[in-house]
């Protein structure tokens, strides 16, 4: 088996058997076309069935000069899936990343807005604009059910249920989620669909999309982030902010006013709680705010 043909085979099980995005299968992708580089720098013959622990251990000390840790862990973990893949089709026996670690990483704190940030953002959107309406549903959307930007773009239609205020999300992994509806994003999403959408011209194939571009095909990611940060320019926000910055302070605010971690992790769609777990992290002042309500020292 060469490389062209594992890579293939190996992109077809994350598709079909793992239901990754095609962002994610992607990104798998090129942490192995890396390593089919290095190899062919070293004019090694190493086919995916016999290239050996000694091989990529070179791979990954080489790179590292060159890579933040961040991207280095992200290229071991890909790597291991697609040997693991290998393994699991029985065309290995040993996986030559399992004593490979990977390095220690820190844990980020995402930025958050906060309300009156994303007041300031919506106030600053052309609804005289002719994707001024589409563009403030989408963000109340992005913001009101804390979606991922992969899962806003291809929201669609048959998923909005407006009587029951519920959208109906396929994530990670094509799992599915029901989340409420916000107030604020039915009335624009509503406004949008009902009053400027249906005056659009619209592509065969993106006809139960929600979100439009000007030549009525689905918007890009890249869309969304060069629309949140033209926004964050002329609302004199300094933070680095993109799509993932609202679905952050969806949760954020969600935590500062009382819902329980376990109802956000089902609403983020976030497969464990762990995960969630970051966001008790960023709301110190409502753990401020417990602990001086209810421990018997903690009053001021």
């Amino acid at each position: 088996m060469n490389w062209q043909q594992a890579v293939a085979d190996f992109r077809m099980y994350l598709k079909i058997e793992r239901g990754l995005s095609e962002n994610s299968i992607e990104n798998y992708s090129l942490d192995i076309q890396a390593f089919q580089n290095f190899l062919d720098k070293k004019n090694s013959k190493e086919t995916p069935l016999d290239c050996d622990q000694e091989t990529v251990k070179q791979f990954i000390y080489e790179t590292a000069k060159v890579l933040s840790p961040h991207t280095q862990a992200r290229r071991i973990a890909g790597l291991r899936s697609f040997f693991d893949y290998l393994i699991f089709e029985k065309y290995r026996t040993t996986n030559p990343t399992d004593l490979i670690e990977a390095p220690k990483l820190g844990r980020k704190l995402p930025d958050v807005l906060s309300l009156k940030e994303i007041e300031r953002l919506m106030d600053h959107l052309d609804l005289g604009h002719p994707q001024g309406h589409r563009n403030r549903a989408l963000l109340e959307t992005l913001y009101g059910s804390g979606l991922r930007v992969s899962e806003l773009i291809n929201l669609s239609l048959s998923n909005l249920f407006f009587k029951e205020c519920l959208i109906r999300v396929t994530g990670k992994g094509n799992k599915q989620r029901l989340i409420p509806m916000g107030r604020v994003a039915k009335k624009f999403l509503e406004i949008y669909i009902h009053q400027i959408r249906v005056l659009q011209k619209i592509h065969p194939e993106h006809l139960d999309v929600v979100f439009l571009n000007r030549n009525g095909k689905t918007l890009t990611r890249q869309m969304i982030f060069t629309l949140i940060r033209s926004l964050a320019l002329k609302a004199n926000i300094q933070k680095k902010i993109g799509p993932h910055t609202f679905r952050h302070s969806f949760a954020t605010h969600l935590l500062e006013n009382g819902a329980d971690l376990r109802t956000i992790q089902i609403l983020m769609g976030h497969e464990s709680i762990t995960t969630t777990e970051i966001y008790t992290h960023l709301d110190t002042q409502h753990l401020r705010s417990v602990v001086e309500q209810f421990h018997p020292r903690g009053g001021l």
